[in-house]
């Protein structure tokens, strides 16, 4: 107890200090000076007992392990080892007694501070190999520390740079005895990684952290230990690889595919190896960092190929051969074979010219092409010219526009066209916009029936949502005036009734002759225009609501297709955003409300980010009052569902839009 208390005492000194003197007291007893000075009197200390030690006496240094661990787990990490770990470094570099001392230090400290003693020196030793001469052999020894270093720091925190990932796993690589350790990290890793429970319901922070922790596994182990489980790293791979492929979100099917090729590369070195297109679709992505993870795991293997190629570039800049030398990075070799310039000489196309086939002018030959003709040629002029000729002759397209719906709907690319799809999707959007009654009708009937693929029902919705866009947008009839152009005075006619408008005519008689001065052009206020999807939201919105809980033969929402249902929560939250001031908004978004109270509870963070975006829609797209009166328990309801979510969802952004949308519904109460 005597030394408790001392131990105490010396470590809440400052504490202790402030109470008595009331917050007045000295610098040097401040928090942030006071444990550097604590740790350069531990190293102090450290050097009277190496001294001792050489001079043939038995020391403990049981109570400096005591205060360093009861340092450290008031949170005072930072301080101390700021000037403990540097000193270590330095005198543990040549001289074993200071590395049997240093691992004494660490082992002596008693198992409730073990976990943020161990963290601290991991998070700043300035490598592995420091590492390794600070902590010794402690993950072996000591079980807490063996823990906290294979489990909790890598399977249960995600919150640690990159550098602690690698100073961690490059300690366990650097001795033989821990080594068995960085194998079974390894392991129980990839079990994590390509668990589907865990992707789906883990933040796609932590896949990144694990993702890292595995690449850096595999840089880190040696052939024998490959071949002694390789099987486990294939079964792995391709559970894993199938799991995130099979997420919604772009980032994880992503970090997936890195992944696989890591471990593809490192178990197949002979043969071929799993190779996917992965794009970086930001700077920011933890992807890139994760890629040149990666890259450096394959830097041994590709040093071969490296030469390769630049002898390959060095041989054909010169041209003093007569072969040729082409590198096929799937063999890492190179395929020498003979040739001749003469093979090489171009052929004189300068008189050639490009033939120009002459596209349809009428909707119904159109119809005709893309339906029956063999001509390639005729066949692409008339898609790429097909979007123009719909908006172009509105009335002969009404005639036709569900059969044009369906044409495009099912067409194929017969040739390499370029910008296909986007062609044909903009053709729909024509169509859509020119008669969207008929047209909603058909594309929503089609969206629940048999023998359509994925793609093609996410085509149906992505259709559906630009054509609503440009429905609600307001088109801009003629040229737009000026509004420093002088307006023409307004003369009545005779026998016109002038008392009710007198007001109106004297203000723009005033305006008419008033010269006014300014700096420059006055903002001129777009033209108003009726909101053309207020007709037809419904059309839009109802059929792709009511039949979202019957699975088909080979299409179900609720089921395996969660990627689709996701697509389809994302369009009915936009057709609610743009159906704003509509007569039928108060009766959409009750609708919606039910809806995504259905599906609340849906595993999926995709699904569950666009049902919250379907409540901000709906709490900016339905009138205050209708809100109010009709769905207020609803909203009560709601509401308690959206502070659960903000608090306990793994997802980043499924709390964000759940806090925006609280502080929406924050807003509405101001109203009342």
């Amino acid at each position: 107890e005597p030394q408790e208390a001392l131990l105490s005492r010396v470590v809440c000194l400052p504490d202790h200090v402030s109470n008595k003197l009331e917050g007045k007291n000295p610098p040097v007893f401040f928090p942030q000076n006071y444990f550097p000075r604590l740790g350069a009197a531990v190293i102090q200390v450290l050097q009277k007992i190496s001294s001792s030690l050489r001079g043939g006496s038995d020391c403990s240094i049981s109570f400096v392990s005591h205060i360093l661990g009861k340092v450290c787990v008031h949170g005072r990490q930072k301080e101390i080892l700021s000037v403990l770990v540097p000193q270590l470094t330095e005198l543990t570099k040549s001289d074993c007694i200071w590395q049997r001392m240093c691992w004494r230090l660490v082992e002596c400290v008693p198992d409730r501070w073990m976990e943020a003693v161990v963290l601290g020196f991991v998070q700043r030793a300035p490598g592995a190999e420091v590492l390794s001469r600070l902590l010794g052999n402690l993950v072996v020894k000591n079980k807490k520390a063996q823990f906290v270093v294979t489990q909790k720091v890598l399977l249960l925190q995600y919150s640690h740079t990159t550098a602690v990932l690698q100073n961690l796993l490059g300690y366990l690589a650097l001795d033989s005895l821990r080594r068995a350790l960085l194998v079974r990290v390894l392991q129980e890793l990839l079990e994590t990684w390509s668990r589907s429970s865990a992707v789906k319901h883990s933040p796609p922070e932590q896949q990144q952290y694990i993702s890292k922790a595995i690449l850096i596994c595999l840089s880190h182990l040696k052939e024998p230990e490959i071949e002694s489980c390789r099987q486990e790293l294939l079964t792995s791979m391709m559970e894993g690889v199938k799991c995130h492929l099979d997420s919604n979100l772009p980032q994880i099917r992503r970090l997936g595919m890195v992944v696989a090729e890591s471990i593809s590369s490192k178990i197949h070195t002979d043969g071929p190896v799993l190779k996917f297109q992965v794009k970086v679709v930001m700077e920011s992505d933890q992807t890139c960092l994760i890629l040149s993870l990666y890259q450096s795991i394959k830097k041994s293997q590709e040093s071969v190929s490296y030469l390769c190629v630049s002898w390959f570039l060095l041989h054909l800049t010169r041209r003093r051969s007569s072969r040729k030398t082409t590198y096929t990075p799937q063999t890492n070799s190179c395929l020498c074979f003979f040739y001749s310039d003469d093979d090489l000489a171009p052929y004189d196309m300068s008189e050639d010219q490009e033939l120009k086939t002459k596209a349809p002018v009428y909707i119904r030959d159109c119809i005709e092409v893309l339906t029956g003709s063999e001509d390639v040629d005729k066949w692409e002029a008339t898609v790429k010219a097909l979007e123009s000729l719909i908006r172009k002759h509105p009335a002969a397209t009404r005639e036709v526009s569900v059969e044009l719906a369906k044409i495009l709907l099912h067409l194929e690319e017969k040739t390499c066209v370029e910008g296909f799809v986007e062609l044909r999707q903009r053709a729909q959007v024509a169509v859509l916009t020119t008669d969207p009654i008929p047209v909603a009708k058909y594309l929503t009937s089609q969206f629940y029936s048999l023998n359509y693929s994925l793609r093609q029902r996410m085509d149906i919705l992505d259709v559906l949502v630009l054509a609503a866009q440009q429905l609600s947008c307001p088109k801009s009839h003629g040229k737009t005036k000026h509004s420093g152009a002088p307006n023409p005075c307004v003369q009545l006619l005779p026998g016109s009734d002038s008392s009710k408008d007198w007001r109106r005519i004297v203000d723009e008689r005033v305006k008419s002759k008033t010269r006014r001065f300014a700096t420059g052009q006055s903002q001129v206020e777009p033209a108003s225009s009726p909101n053309e999807f207020s007709s037809v939201a419904g059309h839009f919105f109802f059929p792709l609501i009511q039949h979202f809980d019957r699975p088909l033969t080979t299409f179900d929402l609720l089921g395996e297709d969660h990627l689709v249902l996701g697509r389809l929560v994302h369009t009915l939250a936009i057709l609610m955003y743009l159906a704003v001031n509509t007569v039928a908004a108060p009766v959409m978004g009750k609708a919606l409300l039910e809806f995504v109270w259905a599906l609340r509870f849906h595993t999926d963070s995709y699904v569950r980010q666009g049902l919250l975006s379907c409540i901000c829609s709906l709490l900016l797209g339905v009138p205050t009052e209708c809100l109010l009166e009709d769905m207020t328990e609803e909203l009560l309801e709601t509401q308690s569902w959206l502070g659960d979510v903000v608090e306990k969802d793994p997802d980043g952004d499924c709390r964000r839009l759940a806090l925006q949308s609280l502080l929406l519904m924050e807003n509405l109460k101001k109203k009342l």
